[in-house]
C-alpha cells in the first residue's frame, strides 16, 4: 500500500481531471513518480507543462496519465481533505486565544486551534511559528509558498514567551530571519493586548518588524477579543476611546515614512480601534490595496467605496431607476454593532434614492458572547431571533424580509453558530431572510432583489471548515 493516498471528492466539470476521466472516489497516489505528503506537495509538484499522475481506480486499477497543459493550470481536484493531511492544532496558550473564551456546548469543530502554515499559504490564517522546525521553513522557501501570515504579537522575546505561555515562542522569531533570507512574502499580525504589548512594546515591535520590508509587506493591529468566558484566564481589559487614539496616533506616525522608503503604508490600524476611538476611517489609499482584509483592516472602507460607485452606476443606469422607482417596501437589516453605522449609512442614501423604500438597521447586541464582542460573524441566531422578536413585541414593523451579512453563517450553509438554520429564524419571525454577500454592489442587489453578478467566494469564509481562530472575527 502506498503510504500517502488521497481520495479525489469532486472533479471541476470542462477540468483537465475530468477530460483525463478522473472521477470522484479515485485515489491519487503519486505525481511525477513522486508521493504526496500534502497539499504543498502537490501544487508543487503539478506546476509544469507535462506531468505524470498515478491514480488508482474504485476496481483497483492502476491508471498512468500523462498530461501537457499550461505550466500553473490547475489539474480541477478537490480532495476529501483540503490539506491533503491531518491538520497541525495549536501547541500554545495565548493569554487572548479566543477559542478558551468559548462556551461549552458548541459543535467540535469551533473548539479547534489551528497553527497550520498550509492553512496560511491557501486561507490567509495567521500562524505563531512555535509548532514549525527549520524543514518546514526551507520546504516554504524551495516552493516559493506565498504570502505566510505570522501572528507575532511582539518581538520582544520573554514578553512573547509569556503572551503565548510557550517557552519557545521567543526563539522562533528567528524563523522569520530565515524567511526574510529566503525572499518569502510575509504578513504580521499584532493582537494587541491593554497593559502587555501596547505602548513602548508596540512601538519596539513595529520597528523591528520594518527590518523585514519589503519581503514583510504589512503588519496588522489588532484589538483582543473579550468575551464574557474569561473565568480562570489572564485579566484582559477593554480599550478606553482615547487608548483606541493613542493606538492610532502610534501607527499612522509611523505610516508616512514607511512610504516615502519604501512605497508601503507597512502597519494598520484594524477597523475597531477607529470606531472606537470615534475617528475617520482612513482613505482608502492608505490601505496599500488592502493587503489585511480578511484581518478586519480596511473592510468598512472597502465597503462604503464599494457602495458609492455602485450607487452613482445604478442612478446613472435609467434603466435600472426605472425599476426600482416602483418600490414599496418595509425591510429590516440586522448587523453588529461594529459594522452598524457604516450599514446605517448605505441604507439611509438607498432611502433618500427611493422614497417608497423604508430600511430598518439593527445592531444586534452579543449576549451570548459578551456585549464586548461587536463583529456580526459572531451573531447567533438565538440572540437575532429574540432581539428582533422584541422589536415586533413593542409594536415595530420589521417590513417582509430580514437581511443578513452572509458572514453570520458557515461558509456555503444555511447555519448558524449555535447551530440554528436560516429556516428556523424565518419560522420564528416570520419573515423572509436574505443573506448579502459582502461588497457594496451586493448591499444593493440585495435591497432591490436583483440577483448580484458577483462570486462572494464562499461568503469569504473557510474553504472547508468552521473553526474559530483567535483573532478577532470582523465583518466581512
Amino acid at each position: 500500500m502506498k503510504k500517502y493516498e488521497h481520495i479525489i471528492k469532486a472533479v471541476s466539470p470542462g477540468s483537465i481531471a475530468e477530460e483525463m476521466e478522473m472521477e470522484p472516489g479515485d485515489v491519487l497516489l503519486a505525481v511525477n513518480d513522486q508521493e504526496l505528503q500534502d497539499v504543498f506537495d502537490y501544487r508543487f509538484l503539478i506546476q509544469n507543462e507535462y506531468i505524470e499522475v498515478l491514480i488508482r481506480k474504485s476496481d483497483g486499477e492502476e491508471w498512468l496519465l500523462e498530461i501537457e497543459k499550461d505550466y500553473d493550470e490547475d489539474l480541477g481536484l478537490e480532495f476529501e481533505n483540503s490539506l491533503m493531511s491531518e491538520y497541525r492544532s495549536c501547541c500554545n496558550k495565548c493569554i487572548f486565544c479566543f477559542i478558551d473564551q468559548m462556551p461549552p456546548g458548541m459543535r467540535d469543530t469551533l473548539y479547534f486551534k489551528d497553527d497550520d502554515s498550509r492553512l496560511s499559504f491557501m486561507q490567509g490564517n495567521y500562524i505563531t511559528l512555535t509548532n514549525m522546525q527549520e524543514k518546514d521553513i526551507e520546504r516554504i522557501i524551495e516552493m516559493r509558498l506565498a504570502p505566510i501570515n505570522i501572528s507575532v504579537q511582539t518581538t520582544n522575546p520573554e514578553l512573547r514567551c509569556k503572551m503565548l505561555n510557550n517557552r519557545f515562542a521567543g526563539e522562533k522569531l528567528k524563523l522569520i530571519d530565515r524567511l526574510y533570507e529566503g525572499q518569502v512574502e510575509m504578513n504580521g499580525q499584532i493582537v494587541c493586548c491593554k497593559g502587555v504589548n501596547d505602548g513602548a512594546e508596540l512601538e519596539r515591535s513595529i520597528l523591528d518588524l520594518a527590518k523585514y520590508l519589503p519581503f514583510m509587506r504589512s503588519v496588522s493591529i489588532v484589538p483582543a477579543g473579550i468575551t464574557k468566558y474569561r473565568d480562570g484566564l489572564f485579566p484582559l481589559v477593554l480599550f478606553t476611546k482615547e487608548e483606541a487614539g493613542e493606538i492610532i496616533d502610534l501607527i499612522e506616525s509611523f505610516q508616512k515614512d514607511f512610504y516615502q522608503r519604501f512605497g508601503l503604508h507597512f502597519v494598520h490600524a484594524s477597523d475597531e480601534w477607529y470606531i472606537l476611538a470615534e475617528r475617520a476611517f482612513p482613505e482608502e489609499e492608505r490601505y496599500d490595496g488592502y493587503i489585511q482584509l480578511e484581518n478586519g483592516v480596511g473592510m468598512m472602507r472597502l465597503l462604503m467605496s464599494e457602495f458609492e460607485e455602485a450607487f452613482f452606476a445604478w442612478k446613472e443606469d435609467k434603466d435600472a431607476r426605472r425599476l426600482s422607482g416602483t418600490v414599496t417596501e418595509t425591510l429590516t437589516i440586522a448587523t453588529g454593532r461594529l459594522a452598524y453605522s457604516t450599514v446605517q449609512h448605505m441604507a439611509k442614501r438607498m432611502m433618500e434614492a427611493l422614497p417608497g423604500l423604508q430600511i430598518h438597521v439593527y445592531a444586534i447586541r452579543n449576549d451570548f458572547f459578551g456585549e464586548t464582542i461587536t463583529v456580526s460573524g459572531l451573531i447567533t441566531a438565538q440572540d437575532l431571533i429574540k432581539q428582533l422578536k422584541e422589536r415586533q413585541a413593542a409594536g415595530e414593523d420589521l417590513g417582509s424580509r430580514l437581511l443578513i451579512p452572509a458572514n453570520m453563517l458557515r461558509a456555503g450553509e444555511d447555519v448558524f453558530l449555535d447551530d440554528l438554520t436560516t429556516a428556523d429564524v424565518e419560522r420564528e419571525l416570520n419573515l423572509r431572510l436574505t443573506v448579502v454577500a459582502p461588497g457594496g454592489r451586493d448591499f444593493i442587489d440585495a435591497v432591490l432583489e436583483q440577483e448580484s453578478v458577483r462570486d462572494d467566494k464562499a461568503a469569504i469564509g473557510s474553504l472547508e471548515e468552521d473553526r474559530i481562530v483567535y483573532a478577532p472575527l470582523y465583518d466581512r
